[in-house]
């Protein structure tokens, strides 16, 4: 491939590389320079998935752009931490509430009993949700490029056309438990998980849907991450 058709092939995928970049970076205290920044960093996972692609294993390039492009922009948010400790902290303790009303009720606690459980309103639980909504569902280490290379590339792709697209970023020893926990997730948390996920709608266009603020659709987002991680470590 010479430097034309390569330029040519770049500025085609370039709006891929943006709708990474947004859905990974849309909760993150990250300016418009520095969300320009994760473009250019998008870019070289895309070009780096130029020079690594094999038409012969007779999949798509766009997916296995995709993830090299996300892969590349969450190596790089991980370098620079985004996530402020005291986040983190109140990430942590939220989890810990989650977990431990689970083993206690042997079930999925609800918004209420969460608060309770932290003895702080509804209301102050809340804001809790807000301030937390930037923590992923998976670890960024389960989402490197490596992934793809450790387990191969079709197997990668046949898990997202045909199943959960977040089994790709798990094990397969969790993925079944997985399942079973989004199953039992709240009708609305499990519809965010669906669509957000599967569809790669926004939180906005889900709260269209949904009929919902766009920072409600946030709060079940962050509570149904939290119902999952929590379930994933049992």
């Amino acid at each position: 491939m010479n430097k034309k058709e390569r330029d040519a092939l770049i500025m085609k995928y370039a709006p891929l590389v943006k709708n990474v970049v947004g859905r990974l970076t849309f909760r993150l205290p990250i300016d418009a320079a520095d969300r320009e920044g994760m473009v250019n960093v998008g870019i070289i996972g895309l070009m780096e998935a130029l020079e690594k692609f094999d038409s012969a294993r007779n999949v798509q390039f766009e997916t296995y752009a995709r993830y090299r492009i996300r892969g590349a922009v969450l190596d790089e948010l991980r370098l620079r931490d985004w996530v402020p400790r005291s986040v983190r902290h109140k990430d942590g303790n939220l989890e810990k509430a989650f977990h431990a009303l689970q083993k206690t009720l042997g079930r999925l606690p609800d918004e209420e009993e969460v608060a309770n459980y932290l003895g702080i309103t509804l209301e102050q639980y809340f804001k809790l949700l807000d301030e937390t909504k930037g923590i992923p569902l998976i670890s960024r280490e389960d989402l490197t490029p490596d992934y793809i290379e450790t387990h191969g590339v079709s197997e990668v792709l046949k898990t997202v056309e045909h199943g959960n697209p977040l089994d790709v970023f798990v094990g397969k020893e969790i993925q079944h438990r997985l399942k079973q926990v989004i199953e039992a997730l709240p009708p609305k948390e499990k519809l965010v998980i669906s669509l957000y996920y599967y569809d790669e709608m926004t939180m906005k266009e889900i709260g269209m849907i949904l009929d919902l603020t766009e920072s409600r659709v946030c709060q079940l987002h962050t509570q149904a991450v939290l119902h999952l991680r929590s379930a994933m470590k049992e």
